[in-house]
Order: C-alpha cells, then sequence, then structure tokens
C-alpha cells in the first residue's frame, strides 16, 4: 500500500509540473500518460487516480479541457505493461506517471 508521505511527495511533484508547463508554453493541450500495473477495478488505485484528477481540477488542469490524461491498466501482466508503456510512449506526452505493484510494499 502507498505510503501517506509517498502519496504527498508524488502529488506535490506532479502538482509543481503544470505550473512550470503553463509558463513554458500557451493554449495547447498537455498530455498526461498514466500506467498503471493494477486492475481497473481496484478500489485504491482508483481513490488513487480521483485524488490525481482532483489535484490537477484544484490546479485549473482539467481533463479534456487543456490537458489529457490517458489512463493505461495492465492487471499486473508484465508483457501488458511493456506493450502499453510502448504506446504511452508513442503518443508524446509531456509526462508519464507509473504505479505498479510491488511484492514487498505494495506500491514502488
Amino acid at each position: 500500500m502507498i505510503g501517506r508521505r509517498d502519496f504527498i511527495t508524488l502529488l506535490g511533484g506532479v502538482a509543481a509540473w503544470p505550473l512550470v508547463a503553463r509558463a513554458q508554453q500557451g493554449d495547447r493541450m498537455r498530455r498526461i500518460g498514466v500506467l498503471i500495473g493494477y486492475d481497473e477495478d481496484n478500489p485504491l488505485v482508483k481513490t488513487w487516480v480521483s485524488a490525481f484528477t482532483q489535484a490537477l481540477a484544484d490546479l485549473g488542469w482539467i481533463d479534456g479541457r487543456n490537458v489529457r490524461m490517458d489512463l493505461r491498466w495492465a492487471g499486473g501482466d508484465i508483457n501488458r505493461i511493456r506493450t502499453l508503456a510502448q504506446e504511452l510512449v508513442c503518443r508524446q506526452p509531456d509526462i508519464i506517471l507509473g504505479a505498479c505493484p510491488d511484492c514487498r510494499s505494495g506500491w514502488r
């Protein structure tokens, strides 16, 4: 399971990215690639995605308006993770986030 400190650190880093990006370029649509190693119906991950989306919205980044989030769910399948990672890279996002299971801690 992801620790509170790790989650806050992640959100803090991601929260700073839009401010830097906004200062660098005009009104073009930003792209965020999100590669998740879990199943789409995992309640913990749903909570994480919801919190991430809300944090971006609080900063003025609305999915479909000025940012597009490309979510990919691998369901723990390492081959699928590789395929989805290549797909996201081909989409040329501004940033790619990854959240994959780790046997020792649950999140890494």
